[in-house]
């Protein structure tokens, strides 16, 4: 790995990675679950304790409500607070570097060459950066890449290499709920891997006692079942729902993994039993959520990449680019151009630079703000109310993002209304 690291694999890295952050800066901040995540990080730190009950909306205000996600909202908030979106963007781009740079290095330690490794980070990159949203969920993606890193070096041999599991855990449970795709991949590795099991074991179970450090203790379990059955999610948030072959990054998905199963019985480098548990585990939830996609997509690569590693040797034979002063300058340049795409700094020498924000109502705000005479209460559309809510906490909300906590007939009278429905002025004056 160090040799590989000091060789040309930095610079397929870096041209893997010129494209994933160019595409992660100049991605637009949509308002649908960050800006409301921003008021609940910045009431968070006021009251010193997490929001219960809620305080964004008119409709369900004084209500119970738990905000899983708190580390993840505090953390953008104090980010925000900092930089503003330019520095709020520039954490994503950080994000999404190291979590697809730890990808390029486990299909490398798996016997992919450099160009394989980067090709497949490419595809991954491409296929799977719709779901780079300015959302607590992106905090979680270098978690699990580090946790299945952990375990690969387990499953061949190094016993020593799950103990940061628990710390893991611990980061995970309270950014959020999406920590239970590390008990998914530990379990699977504790039935079928190789590695030490004692090690293992031990170490799974400490990291199920640390998913209960958090403020809800083993209320985070309940919130995850929850969230996966309450009926205003499974009926009105399309994330739940199967994915549907809809635009080129889908397109691409499902062409990949058409072709995986094939191309992995025709190399030499088999999976093994784990490999294949992990494939068809996360496969059926990629298949059965759009929300659960991109964690298929890093074993898609790493798998891929594995397997065209043999082929790569023989075919390519291994690269000549061994120069470490010139891999390093390239791979600096590589990951420092995208920078000048930030917003805050490519408006200085792009004219028609794109809006860092997009479907962001910044001036109806600042324009309510102005008229506090006009009357109440505020109706507005979903992923508005997620801005006015950061931005104008005095006029709360009748809905918003918040799926679940929401009932099933208050989203029937939203969508009547969005969709002008024939009675949707008398359901609007209700």
């Amino acid at each position: 790995m160090k040799s590989a690291f000091r060789s040309a694999s930095l610079l397929w890295l870096g041209l893997a990675l010129l494209v994933a952050l160019a595409i992660a800066f100049l991605l637009p901040v949509t308002p649908q679950d960050y800006w409301w995540y921003l008021r609940i990080g910045q009431d968070t730190l006021a009251q010193g304790a997490v929001p219960t009950v809620d305080a964004l909306t008119w409709s369900r205000a004084g209500t119970p409500v738990a905000y899983h996600s708190w580390g993840a909202a505090v953390l953008f908030w104090l980010v925000y607070e900092a930089g503003s979106l330019t520095l709020t963007v520039l954490l994503r781009g950080l994000l999404v570097a190291f979590t697809y740079g730890m990808v390029f290095f486990l299909a490398r330690r798996l016997g992919a060459g450099e160009r394989g490794a980067a090709l497949v980070v490419l595809v991954a990159v491409l296929a799977s950066s719709n779901n780079w949203s300015l959302r607590p969920q992106l905090l979680a993606y270098p978690l699990f890449v580090l946790a299945l890193d952990r375990l690969y070096r387990w499953h061949q041999g190094d016993r020593k290499a799950v103990w940061p599991l628990p710390l893991i855990g611990l980061l995970w449970v309270n950014l959020h709920g999406s920590f239970v795709m590390l008990v998914l991949l530990a379990g699977a590795a504790l039935v079928f891997g190789r590695g030490d099991r004692k090690a293992l074991g031990l170490a799974f179970a400490v990291t199920l006692l640390a998913t209960l450090i958090n403020p809800r203790g083993p209320g985070a379990w309940t919130y995850v079942y929850d969230s996966l059955t309450v009926a205003s999610s499974q009926q009105f948030s399309a994330e739940w729902r199967p994915p549907v072959n809809d635009g080129w990054q889908m397109a691409l998905f499902f062409a990949w993994l058409l072709a995986f199963p094939l191309m992995a019985a025709l190399s030499p480098r088999k999976l093994d039993r784990l490999e294949w548990t992990w494939f068809l585990g996360f496969g059926f939830l990629a298949l059965s959520g759009v929300r659960y996609g991109i964690w298929f997509v890093w074993l898609l690569a790493v798998l891929t990449a594995a397997a065209l590693g043999d082929w790569e040797r023989r075919k390519l034979g291994a690269s000549q680019l061994n120069l470490p002063a010139l891999n390093w300058t390239m791979f600096a340049l590589f990951v420092l151009l995208p920078l000048a795409l930030l917003p805050g700094l490519r408006e200085s020498w792009w004219e028609q630079a794109p809006p860092a924000a997009e479907n962001t109502p910044v001036e109806a705000a600042a324009w309510l703000a102005e008229h506090p005479e006009l009357p109440g209460p505020l109706w507005s559309e979903i992923g508005f109310s997620s801005y006015l809510e950061f931005a104008l906490p005095e006029r709360p909300t009748w809905i918003d993002t918040r799926f679940e906590v929401f009932p099933v007939e208050q989203w029937q009278e939203y969508a009547a209304i969005t969709n002008a429905a024939w009675d949707w002025e008398s359901r609007l004056d209700a």
